[in-house]
């Protein structure tokens, strides 16, 4: 049996806001609402949602794209004007990662939670994304 994350709850302070900017990113769907959460369509597998919370630790997420996908994705990231940088931690440099013989690059939303893309998971370093 193939194991499969389905859905992941992402506390927010804003969740329209922070659901809209995520799926304008991805380039994906999203829904103002689904009873208590805001849904962003990542793929036919997966549901991010996002629901209200007033505390919370935040989060890191990550997505492994293609090399096609992480361009078009990162290309919205800077036309947004976010931030971003190369490593988990740290000030935004502005620099995309290049370990690991892919790219992958890192922003933080309204909430603090880290965003990343990668073309290279950390996992399987020496397989790319299969198109």
């Amino acid at each position: 049996m193939a194991i499969q994350l389905d859905h992941v709850i992402v506390p927010s302070r804003q969740r329209l806001a922070s659901a809209k900017l995520l799926a304008d990113l991805l380039g994906v769907p999203w829904e103002e609402s689904r009873g208590e959460f805001t849904p962003v369509y990542v793929n036919d597998s997966l549901t991010v949602d996002f629901a209200d919370r007033e505390q919370f630790q935040r989060y890191h997420l990550c997505f492994r794209v293609t090399d096609a996908d992480f361009d078009a994705i990162f290309g919205r990231v800077q036309s947004a004007g976010l931030a971003y940088r190369s490593r988990p931690r740290g000030e935004n440099d502005m620099l995309i990662n290049h370990r690991l013989g892919g790219k992958n690059v890192y922003w933080e939303d309204g909430d603090g939670h880290l965003w990343e893309i990668l073309t290279v998971s950390y996992a399987r370093a020496d397989s790319p994304v299969a198109v």
